[in-house]
């Protein structure tokens, strides 16, 4: 049964750091391989060719220009290529903030994600304290973050906090600074 396992959370909350963090403990604990598809790995490269010719700003990740053309578009061929690793029985760990879709429920819809009940999947919301994220934001200087920084009001506004009760198929996970012990609790949890 391959494995599906979303890292998903805002900007700045450490979702590729403890995604990359588990994945050798995955392999370890299962014997078997993972595809780490991160969407700025995947798209980073596309999307500054296109928002340098719509915007002149190759480093908009942002605006409501981005979040109109390119945004929906480049999350599809993110789980387009999940489900291709998927279907060739190769376990996928997805990256990306994917907020949108944790908000209405889409990622624990099997029939909206295309797979079936064959595939192990699990949604991790890595989150933190809004001022640790904009701060580790700064700290990290990646030019992407740029209109993110300039807009911050208008960036607050899409952020949001997943209720437990209200989104219990999300295993939620305070990155500020977990101990390895709450690592490891992770990835039991991913693995039951």
């Amino acid at each position: 049964m391959p494995r599906l396992i979303f890292f998903c959370g805002h900007a700045g909350t450490g979702k590729t750091t403890i995604a990359k963090h588990l994945i050798g403990p995955l392999i370890g604990r299962t014997g078997e391989s993972f595809c780490l598809l991160d969407k700025d790995t995947l798209y980073g490269r596309y999307s500054a060719a296109v928002m340098g010719a719509l915007t002149g700003d190759p480093n908009d990740r942002d605006s409501p220009t981005y979040l109109q053309h390119l945004r929906d578009p480049e999350y599809q061929g993110l789980l387009d290529t999940a489900r291709e690793n998927l279907a060739l029985g190769i376990n996928v760990i997805v990256i990306g903030p994917l907020s949108r879709e944790i908000r209405d429920h889409r990622l624990s819809d099997r029939q909206w994600l295309g797979i079936d009940d064959t595939i192990d999947l699990h949604i991790v919301w890595v989150h933190l304290p809004e001022d640790i994220a904009r701060t580790r934001i700064e700290q990290r200087g990646n030019p992407n973050d740029a209109y993110k920084l300039a807009h911050w009001e208008d960036y607050r506004q899409r952020r949001f906090m997943p209720e437990v009760a209200e989104y219990p198929e999300l295993i939620m996970f305070d990155n500020t600074s977990p101990t390895e012990d709450e690592r490891l609790a992770l990835l039991d949890r991913l693995l039951g």
